[in-house]
């Protein structure tokens, strides 16, 4: 599988580059690398897709958003398959830039809609066991009274005069004969004498729409979901565009996630340190009681199996670690300050033995 290249590098720019250097530097490559100047010639072909292709993506600024974010993986679904789909994605800007055809005319002029973006917020909860819910859009929708013809009800489209429905011109230069856009009828082959009064001609309408998301257990930020059918209306009854759901996870107060697992910090006395205890610990589903060990150290780990995130990819939830919090006591009464210095007297005490005995088994193997 071919990598991609950066589109920024293929076209020669830095990524703060403003529209008219992008033009610039495209209508270069473009020129150098047109079929019409390369006949035959693959490398050529392949080197025009590509700058194509790169500055189709960076002149949108949706589409340069969502590649600077996230990449080629961002745009999948949108890339282009040949040169067929670079000249039905352009129109007629390769006329307008340099008074090229492509010598050919799409078999359709049915489009697909444009592709949407949504960001969309959930809680840590919300990640972790997923949720439905409705998302509300601002996007075009086929006008409901022409039904996308962009024609008064009642009318039709008329061939157009100028180009007798061909949607180009041709005109001498030299020895050349150049066709060119037909811009009285942009290249469609037809006009609308009688527009749609409710679109004003433009066969579709911006709506606001609510949306339904099922969104999975396990979500984390970066995760991004793709509804099909859900972007743009298409134009001339081409397909709609796709929506893509953007997700971002708040952070928890208590929880800190890793992967599947979630981590967590729970303080104890150093007395339940000590001797141990059973305390009851937050869990995703509710409280549930840990058995902490005598002779817990600061910074000990325990586990709670199974109680962690859902995995996106099985049916298995990651762990629960819970870390010790030894906490020291403070504001201390006599009685408890006298039983700490005894504690503290008997463990000085057993010390003092200790060093006796090793300074006896070594003055033994001196002898």
């Amino acid at each position: 599988m071919t990598t991609k290249r950066d589109y920024y590098e293929v076209l020669g720019v830095n990524r703060d580059t403003d529209d008219n250097e992008l033009k610039a530097h495209y209508r270069k490559l473009a020129l150098k690398f047109h079929p019409d100047r390369n006949h035959g010639n693959k490398e050529a072909e392949e080197k025009f897709k590509e700058a194509s292709e790169a500055y189709e993506v960076l002149r949108d600024p949706q589409k340069r958003n969502i590649y600077n974010q996230f990449g080629h993986q961002g745009l999948e679904g949108s890339g282009f398959s040949g040169f067929e789909d670079i000249v039905s994605s352009f129109g007629g800007i390769f006329e307008d830039f340099f008074g090229f055809s492509s010598g050919r005319r799409s078999r359709s002029r049915a489009q697909k809609g444009a592709d949407l973006r949504y960001d969309l917020s959930l809680s840590f909860m919300e990640g972790a066991f997923g949720i439905e819910t409705e998302i509300d859009l601002e996007k075009m929708e086929v006008c409901s009274s022409c039904e996308g013809t962009a024609c008064e009800q009642g009318t039709h489209p008329e061939t157009c005069r100028q180009c007798g429905g061909t949607g180009q011109v041709s005109r001498n230069q030299g020895f050349f004969t150049v066709r060119t856009t037909c811009h009285h009828c942009r290249g469609n082959g037809q006009t609308i004498p009688h527009p749609c009064t409710k679109c004003k001609g433009a066969g579709q309408i911006r709506v606001g729409k609510k949306v339904a998301v099922k969104i999975p257990a396990g979500v984390d930020s970066g995760s991004r979901l793709r509804l099909t059918g859900e972007g743009e209306a298409g134009v001339y009854g081409g397909p709609p565009g796709d929506l893509y759901v953007f997700i971002h996870v708040e952070s928890h107060d208590f929880f800190e996630r890793d992967n599947t697992n979630i981590i967590c910090q729970v303080e104890i006395s150093f007395i339940q340190a000590a001797l141990g205890d059973t305390i009851a610990v937050p869990t995703l589903n509710g409280k549930k009681e840990l058995e902490i060990s005598k002779g817990t150290q600061p910074g000990d780990l325990f586990r709670f199996r199974g109680e962690g995130i859902p995995s996106l990819r099985s049916s298995k939830r990651g762990d629960q670690i819970i870390q010790a919090v030894i906490k020291t006591p403070t504001n201390l009464n006599k009685k408890q300050e006298v039983l700490l210095k005894e504690f503290a007297n008997m463990e000085s005490g057993k010390l003092s033995n200790k060093l006796k005995n090793i300074l006896k088994n070594n003055k033994a193997r001196a002898s």
